[in-house]
């Protein structure tokens, strides 16, 4: 067992953490407090190649391995939490969905600019009665000739209003339940398509999420994804990468919250002394370093799985879960830790305390990754 980092990993450990302290981490506060969307910061990723930065070259991507990619989204993250939502959506679901099932048109049309980050991918499977049951889709896709007709609405999606490309699911056969689910690409300036309102939510304010309608929506024939009948099956795939990319993401947040803890234990100074010689809070950081660890650890191992092609929804669906909740404690003392000072806007963990509650949710909720795991050990 070889846990050391390989040269190329470590070099991009370093290029995304020096970008992303001198480009994300200064302006992190703004953008959570406008909810602006950093268009700026994106144009700035998209030459480092950070876009599609597990993308094969010949489609547009700079053509790391996965556990390159988790490093990144794991550094920007560190930084910034709403930049790191909007390049996880972007990479690990939209590219992602192209590149393993799209035609070699496809991947010419829309993944080399999407890799290049010349454009921005959202991936759309949640509905208002379709959330973890994804198999509840009502999205409707018709063939009328040539083209698909697509009704229907999606909620929460994540670039949603701003992607220039977003993969949708909707039913294509609804006598087949699941196995009747397909995916379409869908253009943004397609007739029929248009985004409705801006979700205020509780963190992760720099992104954007939107509610996406479809009205008569017509796509070209040739805009199905793989084979039809094939949408259930291909997201479930998608969604195990999208759920080590989540986890990455939680792990950047706990490192971002457990650095402002140790720092701030180091200068408060009650009773005569800095707070980091009290017991209590000495134990709080320890639990933290090893919880954090523990979290790196699984997110690494499920993406080196998916790097050697090997099976790793369980260990994906492990990483996520234990990432996501260890993710939320180290947050939660880093913010005790502080005190007072740690509940106002002023200091960076209230941020992250917010920004990683979303962490437990999304690519499915702490529920749904017991479910996975159990099914995986039990064999059900």
């Amino acid at each position: 067992m070889d846990f050391e980092l390989t040269e190329e990993q470590q070099m991009i450990r370093k290029m995304v953490r020096d970008f992303a302290e001198r480009e994300i981490m200064p302006i992190a506060q703004e953008t959570d407090e406008t909810g602006e969307f950093p268009w700026e910061t994106i144009h700035k990723m998209a030459p480092l190649g950070l876009l599609g930065l597990p993308i094969p070259e010949e489609y547009g991507g700079a053509g790391a391995d996965n556990v390159s990619f988790t490093i990144a989204l794991e550094e920007i993250a560190r930084a910034c939490g709403s930049t790191a939502i909007t390049l996880d959506v972007h990479t690990s679901l939209a590219c992602e969905l192209i590149y393993l099932f799209g035609t070699e048109e496809q991947k010419r049309k829309y993944l080399v600019p999407m890799a290049r980050g010349e454009k921005l991918g959202a991936f759309g499977l949640t509905e208002p009665e379709a959330g973890s049951d994804a198999g509840a889709t009502k999205t409707r896709a018709v063939l009328d000739g040539d083209e698909w007709v697509i009704n229907g609405q999606k909620i929460f999606i994540t670039n949603g209003s701003i992607a220039e490309v977003v993969i949708i699911a909707a039913v294509t056969d609804p006598e087949k339940g699941t196995r009747g689910i397909s995916n379409f690409i869908v253009e943004k300036d397609t007739p029929g398509f248009r985004p409705g309102r801006e979700e205020e939510k509780m963190g992760l304010k720099g992104s954007v999420t939107s509610e996406l309608f479809f009205d008569d929506c017509r796509v070209p024939k040739e805009n199905l994804l793989g084979k039809e009948g094939d949408g259930f099956k291909q997201f479930l795939i998608t969604l195990d990468g999208g759920r080590i990319a989540i986890g990455a993401m939680a792990v950047g947040l706990a490192q971002a919250a457990f650095e402002k803890a140790v720092a701030y234990s180091k200068e408060r100074v009650q009773f005569g002394q800095p707070i980091a010689n009290f017991q209590a809070i000495q134990w709080m950081i320890a639990d933290m370093a090893t919880e954090i660890d523990a979290a790196r650890l699984l997110v690494y191992r499920a993406a080196w799985l998916k790097d050697k092609g090997m099976r790793f929804t369980k260990e994906a669906a492990m990483a996520k879960l234990y990432a996501s909740e260890a993710a939320e404690r180290a947050c939660y003392k880093a913010l005790q830790i502080h005190g007072g000072y740690g509940y106002m806007k002023e200091y960076d963990v209230e941020r992250y305390y917010r920004d990683n509650r979303l962490c437990a949710i999304a690519e499915g909720t702490s529920e749904i990754q017991r479910l996975v795991i159990a099914r995986q050990v039990l064999g059900s």
